[in-house]
């Protein structure tokens, strides 16, 4: 985001070989540009992020989209969103909630697919740069038309990112069934181009807990070079369905992803939104609590 596969536990390296994005991240950015397209060459490109500038710290609001067409069936309101983020409590560990999450972008994502690798050609390599172009700039269920807030937080050079957001029902749905197909169609293939020269990218399906309407767990991992040294960037995503409302979580980086961590953030986040769609607010996570 077939046939379910283990869990994957990667494991959280000693090694950081990666200063340069680490320096980068220092400073709250990371340099990455180019374009998502299915040109007439079959390749697929990750697009140049925008990003809105001035935003609130921690807990911000994607504005409703003005495009007529993308009416949302969710109630969900922009209050209700940011009541349904998670906390550094939820997550436990040593995580640090960041001002500026929408800012993140990971320069190994960036590139071009090899098509000659797919059996199916253009349309599968078009799929597979497309997700890795949502997961680029963090709009793997599409631009919500609803309310929508997110929220981060940062461990070493591990990430998460956490949203909760309102879609069109039938689109939320048809952004499900794409995200279980990619385990299959973009299991592991080659990224050219960018900054960071060839990487092999694996996609592989991850077990979640059983909450929600509907699920789907991925776990992402890209190897190159970063600096002349080997790197591997791995993330664990989750997106949890609930009617028309929906929570993404984007775990991990450099160091690795620890699972624990994802199932803790889609549990309590479940909980969360559940509780925002019955019209309550729910109450402060304990510390302490899984």
């Amino acid at each position: 985001m077939t046939t379910p596969r283990p869990s994957v536990r990667p494991s959280r390296t000693a090694a950081r070989p990666a200063r340069l994005l680490a320096a980068a991240l220092a400073a709250g950015t990371l340099l990455a540009t180019a374009a998502c397209s299915g040109g007439d060459d079959g390749t697929a490109a990750v697009a140049e992020a925008t990003t809105t500038a001035e935003r609130p710290a921690a807990a911000q609001t994607t504005p409703t989209s003005a495009t007529p067409s993308a009416t949302p069936s969710s109630d969900l309101t922009e209050t209700g969103a940011r009541d349904a983020l998670i906390t550094e409590a939820d997550i436990e560990d040593d995580w640090t909630q960041v001002d500026d999450p929408a800012a993140w972008r990971d320069s190994l994502l960036v590139g071009e697919v090899d098509v000659a690798e797919f059996i199916a050609g253009k349309a599968h390599a078009s799929d597979c740069g497309r997700f890795l172009h949502s997961l680029y700039d963090e709009t793997l269920l599409g631009r919500p038309p609803g309310a929508s807030a997110i929220t981060g937080f940062q461990e070493g050079d591990s990430r998460l990112f956490y949203q909760v957001a309102g879609y069109d029902k039938a689109d939320l749905d048809a952004s499900m069934k794409r995200l279980k197909t990619l385990p299959d169609i973009c299991d592991q293939f080659t990224l050219t181009g960018g900054d960071q020269g060839e990487r092999t990218v694996q996609v592989v399906e991850t077990s979640l807990p059983e909450v929600g309407d509907d699920r789907q767990g991925l776990t992402v991992t890209v190897k190159g070079t970063s600096g002349g040294e080997g790197v591997t960037l791995t993330l664990e995503v989750a997106v949890v369905q609930l009617g028309a409302d929906a929570i993404t979580v984007v775990n991990g980086g450099l160091d690795g992803a620890r699972h624990t961590t994802t199932e803790a953030a889609v549990k309590q986040g479940t909980q969360r939104l559940s509780e925002v769609q019955a019209g309550r607010t729910p109450q402060p996570t304990p510390s302490g609590v899984d």
